[in-house]
């Protein structure tokens, strides 16, 4: 087994509930606007978000572009004209709240702080994901944590692994492996970098991309055979 030092989590859908955060923080901004979110409207939003962050992580888009013109393009769509960065600010607000925790993620980070140098890798907003790490408990465990707002660039982009590299004491590229559940933006981005890669993947989604993950796992538990970690007793 190879032995690995440095273990490099994302956030969304990996350690944290992006899903349910995302849908408690949209039914509060539609409760606020008096506007009824259906499950077609919320499903529509998704598709449409989803596209803009794969412009986003493939250099077409800009964060700011994305995040100020997401509301106002998916308003218009219903015949209601609202303020794109105003309604941004007010999303982000009630998803900043979102801080559930994935199956396994608290008692999984719990036990590998003490043996592994643990970092976060995650595309957002810093303001948003530094609150719902501290919220979760999980932010101490962490000896950096690298949002691509605040690097200036985003995963997949080489630049985005540069930064985070030259950042890390003593980083060793064959001792390190990043653990995520999208394969467009951690698995593809740690493949052009050189590490080995971890599929977080709970839904058995099909792989439909050119990506080879090192590793493909249903659940976080399983990352104790991958790193020949064992649970902590009590």
């Amino acid at each position: 087994m190879k032995a690995y030092q440095t273990v490099l989590f994302d956030v969304d859908d990996t350690l944290l509930d992006f899903g349910a955060a995302e849908d408690l923080a949209l039914r509060l901004l539609f409760e606020e606007q008096g506007f009824e979110l259906t499950k077609e409207i919320e499903a529509h939003y998704k598709e449409m978000n989803q596209g803009m962050w794969r412009s986003f992580e493939a250099g077409e888009m800009s964060r700011d572009a994305l995040v100020n013109s997401r509301f106002s393009l998916l308003f218009k769509e219903y015949g209601k004209e609202v303020d794109g960065p105003l309604m941004e600010k007010h999303y982000r607000k009630f998803l900043e709240e979102g801080h559930q925790l994935v199956a396994g993620a608290f008692e999984l980070i719990a036990n590998l702080k003490d043996d592994y140098e643990l970092y976060i890798v995650t595309n957002g907003v810093s303001t948003t994901q530094d609150k719902r790490l501290k919220d979760s408990g999980l932010h101490p465990f962490f000896k950096d944590i690298f949002v691509s707002e605040a690097t200036g660039f985003q995963k997949p982009m080489p630049e985005y692994f540069d930064y985070v590299f030259k950042r890390i004491p003593g980083f060793s590229l064959e001792k390190s492996i990043i653990i995520g559940d999208s394969l467009s933006s951690d698995i593809k981005g740690g493949e052009l970098a050189g590490l080995d890669t971890c599929w977080f993947n709970p839904f058995s989604l099909p792989n439909e991309t050119d990506c080879k993950p090192t590793y493909e796992i249903k659940s976080l538990e399983a990352l104790y055979g991958i790193l020949a970690t064992q649970k902590s007793e009590g």
